[in-house]
């Protein structure tokens, strides 16, 4: 059993959690997650390990509440248990003195985003942050990421903060404002990746993305996240889950994104009959 000792919201329906893990906290590198299983019988979840405290054992992860599993494990409070987390997993993102490194965060995406913009800044790189959410709401870190950055920019698609636009455009105004990243590192939705990816293959700039396909057991024994790069089947879990941006299929990815959302919608179903005081926040909008 991994103690639990804080469990909280830092956006909406996105939650960051604290856990006892000792050994996680001292092998942990930027770009590795863990699978967590919160209650016996449970999904496993994949979640990147957005910060660690060898000195107290602790792991810092934040997830969002998207399907029984994670509405379930958004209700422990301090003190309960989780009950696995196995761990460090995928191999840890390459750290060295590139230059310029653009860190383009999109949503919930921003989490994984801040281990390796903090490994970056640590390398002596100079840090140019761009996060992006739909609304002001869904922007998370903003304060963590600001301290690692040399330059930080905000986007939201209905202009509720920051500038109103997308990460893309945010990357396109760098680019003619004479900024040469020379690497970019891209965070979030597939469909921003993609768009991240073309816009920076055209300006023949280095890209690496961190892919988020269904995922079960985390060591490339069940094959459940394989993705395809450059032609060639990959298991996100163990060969990534970082690639070169520029040959991942996304269109491919995103089809087996929703290979089971019939399925994840009854689940969410059965959960909101014994939840029922939740109904209106698992199926309602933004509040």
């Amino acid at each position: 059993m991994y103690k639990i000792i804080f469990n909280r919201p830092i956006a909406y329906k996105v939650k960051h959690m604290r856990v006892k893990a000792p050994f996680v906290a001292w092998k942990r590198k930027p770009g590795n997650f863990v699978i967590v299983i919160s209650e016996e019988n449970g999904e496993r979840i994949p979640l990147t390990i957005v910060d660690s405290n060898p000195n107290d054992g602790t792991i810092d992860l934040i997830y969002q509440e998207v399907g029984t599993s994670t509405y379930r494990m958004g209700r422990k409070k301090e003190g309960e248990d989780i009950y696995r987390i196995v761990g460090p997993l995928g191999k840890p993102t390459h750290i060295e003195k590139f230059g310029t490194v653009v860190a383009i965060g999109g949503g919930v995406g921003i989490a994984p985003l801040f281990p390796i913009a903090k490994g970056m800044m640590e390398a002596g790189n100079r840090v140019v942050t761009i996060l992006g959410a739909r609304t002001k709401k869904l922007i998370i870190l903003e304060k963590e990421m600001r301290d690692i950055s040399d330059d930080l920019r905000v986007w939201t698609d209905d202009g509720s903060y920051g500038k109103k636009g997308l990460v893309t455009h945010a990357l396109q105004e760098l680019i003619e404002e004479g900024l040469r990243p020379d690497l970019v590192i891209a965070i979030g939705p597939t469909i921003m990746m993609k768009f991240v990816a073309k816009m920076t293959k055209e300006n023949g700039i280095k890209t690496l993305v961190s892919l988020n396909p269904i995922m079960v057991d985390g060591t490339g024994m069940c094959g459940a996240c394989r993705v395809i790069v450059g032609g060639k089947v990959k298991f996100a879990c163990v060969d990534g889950p970082e690639f070169d941006g520029h040959l991942v299929d996304y269109d491919n990815l995103i089809l087996r994104l929703k290979a089971y959302r019939e399925y994840e919608r009854e689940s969410l179903e059965r959960f909101a009959r014994f939840y029922p005081q939740l109904r209106s926040y698992i199926f309602g909008g933004e509040k």
